[in-house]
């Protein structure tokens, strides 16, 4: 449980990364990184749904307060001030850091024998590996 705790408060911090990236990307690029943001919040937003339903099936509860979030937190708040390729840049070191956090709750999960949890979390890593890919390709 408190790797999903853990994983929950990550979410949520690359969740409002996006919304600040979303909100204040500029430049060349600007039409399609702030579409691309605001897919990936809105990927984002669920999956936080998602975590903090399965911790309450688990019957915990998860953590609701943004300092809570801040204190577990892997992923820190982004700074806004910056180019959209220093944004990409941040969110593939989001993604990175989410990947290793699911990794940790699938070895939790894999020792308490919580299929529930396992049956969730491995598209969630694909699907972050895929998102790099594309991101590390738009940076070249």
């Amino acid at each position: 449980m408190e790797q999903l705790q853990i994983l929950l408060a990550n979410y949520q911090l690359y969740y409002q990364n996006l919304r600040n990236f979303h909100w204040n990307v500029g430049g060349n690029s600007f039409f399609e990184l702030h579409a691309k943001f605001e897919e990936l919040y809105n990927d984002a937003s669920d999956k936080v749904d998602e975590i903090a339903e399965r911790i309450l099936t688990l019957n915990g509860h998860p953590l609701g307060n943004f300092s809570d979030y801040l204190a577990i937190s892997t992923i820190q708040e982004a700074n806004s001030n910056c180019s959209g390729a220093e944004m990409v840049a941040e969110i593939i070191a989001s993604h990175e850091i989410l990947i290793r956090k699911v990794k940790d709750v699938l070895v939790e999960a894999t020792i308490s024998e919580d299929e529930g949890t396992l049956d969730i979390l491995p598209a969630y890593v694909s699907n972050l590996e895929k998102l790099n890919w594309m991101f590390k390709a738009f940076l070249r």
